[in-house]
């Protein structure tokens, strides 16, 4: 089922798409004002069981969480069930695929120190709080993030990565590489992509 009526909801929320974005199922796609969130043409984002065969376990998530946060998400991408949310900055760049389940997350959610952790739990908004540690992820051009990945904050994938299915992804990784594991780590090198 395509879901083009929630358009409108996204334009409501200031969230900017470019020609032809396919919504199969219904997303949850909010942009916290102040924020940016920008979807190019030709992306494909499926949010229903049925929408990817390798069995979702949710909708898909894109959310902008504070102001003066970015996802910035590239032309002909492909996205399934997978939570993409921001606090500083996640860019996926043109011709990438992100498989069902994966986790792109640019912040941990919550201080690691107790008493930061404690001042967040008392403040009134602590989604708002910069007690929270975040740091930008860029995905270039070209990549493919393999079922159940997860990209954490501060992640750099080069043009042409491969992410292996499962993969707990932290750190810079130069262009045309396949990682894989907890931690991830390089196991391959491809030639000839760009």
């Amino acid at each position: 089922m395509n879901s083009n009526w929630f358009k409108l909801v996204m334009k409501i929320t200031k969230v900017e798409y470019g020609k032809n974005l396919l919504l199969k199922g219904v997303p949850i796609i909010f942009n916290k004002g102040g924020g940016k969130l920008k979807i190019g043409e030709n992306v494909t984002v499926k949010s229903s069981f049925l929408s990817n065969l390798v069995g979702l376990y949710s909708r898909t998530i894109i959310v902008t969480r504070v102001p003066g946060a970015v996802i910035d998400i590239g032309d002909n991408v492909g996205i399934s069930g997978a939570t993409i949310y921001a606090r500083k900055g996640i860019y996926i760049g043109d011709n990438t695929c992100i498989g069902g389940n994966c986790k792109i997350l640019d912040n941990d959610f919550h201080p690691i120190e107790v008493e930061a952790r404690n001042k967040l739990l008392r403040d009134a908004d602590g989604g708002d709080s910069d007690y929270v540690p975040s740091k930008e992820i860029h995905i270039e051009k070209n990549c493919f993030i393999g079922c159940n990945s997860i990209i954490l904050k501060g992640t750099v994938l080069g043009n042409g990565c491969v992410v292996g299915a499962g993969a707990v992804v932290c750190g810079r990784f130069e262009d045309n590489c396949v990682i894989a594991g907890n931690p991830a780590r390089v196991i391959k090198r491809l030639e000839g992509n760009k």
